[in-house]
């Protein structure tokens, strides 16, 4: 793979990790209810789920998910729940501190396991990446070139989210955002619920 044909791939990667949904919420939740550490574990494990949805594209098995209707529906159905799982919980959480244990507290194990769900959760990031990654991947490709596709998916995707906890976790944003959790949890509990809604009219 040549260089510029490498960094419009990590320039497609890059803006896909950016875009706000419920991956940023979720980091931005366990990054509140646990500080750096959980913070940085959801994000590094949804880098994981969203390698393994890369690797599925680029070894050619995106497509025959997505052109099996009832597999892709109890997928779609399956992560719908999920995200709205996860909204009902961040607006239960109501007030409670980061540090306070009825609250939004969070664990490294909580965290890797929603890292995960929530990447696999979204069916959409395979339309994503089956979009986008097949003008990258060719008929003559070698397996080293798309280990490179994968490796910077799931890169590109593991630093932002470790950037964004670890910035949200600095000692002079966490008190400032632990002091605004509830209205925190409730953005983050609509806008979870808003995407489950929009997956499953959609």
């Amino acid at each position: 793979m040549s260089l510029s044909l490498w960094l419009s791939l990590a320039a497609v990667c890059a803006m896909g990790a950016m875009s706000p949904g419920p991956s940023l919420a979720m980091v931005l939740r366990h990054t509140l209810g646990g500080g750096r550490v959980p913070g940085v574990v959801a994000g590094v494990c949804h880098a994981a789920g969203v390698g393994f949805y890369a690797a599925l594209t680029v070894w050619g098995l995106g497509a025959v998910i997505v052109h099996q209707p009832l597999l892709f529906k109890a997928i779609t159905w399956g992560g719908a729940a999920y995200l709205a799982w996860l909204g009902v919980k961040a607006l239960r959480a109501g007030r409670g501190g980061a540090l306070e244990t009825g609250g939004m507290a969070s664990r490294p194990g909580m965290a890797a396991r929603d890292g995960v769900l929530v990447a696999l959760a979204n069916p959409k990031l395979i339309l994503f990446f089956v979009a986008l990654l097949s003008q990258f991947v060719s008929a003559d490709m070698g397996a080293g070139a798309k280990t490179v596709i994968v490796a910077t998916a799931s890169l590109i995707d593991a630093g932002w989210y470790v950037l964004v906890a670890l910035a949200l976790s600095h000692s002079a944003v966490l008190p400032w955002l632990q002091a605004r959790a509830h209205w925190i949890n409730r953005a983050t509990g609509v806008l979870l619920l808003g995407l489950a809604l929009r997956i499953v009219i959609g």
